[in-house]
């Protein structure tokens, strides 16, 4: 009776985890209804090398946060580890991320991908931030890194 009474409170605990983890993702993230990237297809910046746009029909939900995918090999590909295709600090400006710690929105289709990694940036007004993130690109994202911390701790 102890064992399954153990059980039962570790299965609660994790549980109470993972909605927590969610409920901080869908606060945290850039999303739109609990929609991310605009509706961009995160497997298709990797695939295509190109930003495009996904289908409602094609839609997975990772964590509460909902992606849509011009493919059915590319939801294929992002079921099987969402983490390689989720943009980087949950889709805001990665240069606004680490000059100042702030979150901006983002043009989907300004990206670069580095090191397996999808880094999304702000470019309207005469202001393509991927522009300035390629000039301190290492320090930028360090601090970007050490920035997103504090939003998702």
């Amino acid at each position: 009776m102890k064992k399954i009474i153990t059980v039962l409170l570790l299965f609660f605990v994790v549980q109470i985890g993972q909605a927590q983890t969610q409920a901080k993702r869908i606060k945290e993230f850039n999303l739109e209804n609990k929609l991310a990237i605009q509706g961009y297809d995160p497997v298709a910046y990797f695939t295509q090398k190109k930003a495009v746009k996904g289908k409602k029909e094609l839609s997975v939900v990772h964590e509460g946060v909902l992606y849509y995918f011009a493919s059915n090999a590319d939801k294929e590909l992002f079921v099987k580890n969402p983490s390689a295709y989720e943009p980087q600090y949950g889709g805001w400006c990665a240069y606004a991320m680490g000059a100042n710690g702030e979150k901006v929105e983002v043009d989907p289709e300004t990206f670069k991908i580095v090191n397996g990694k999808l880094f999304l940036f702000y470019n309207a007004f005469f202001n393509n931030t991927l522009k300035s993130w390629n000039k301190d690109e290492v320090n930028l994202n360090k601090k970007a890194d050490a920035n997103w911390k504090k939003f998702i701790n």
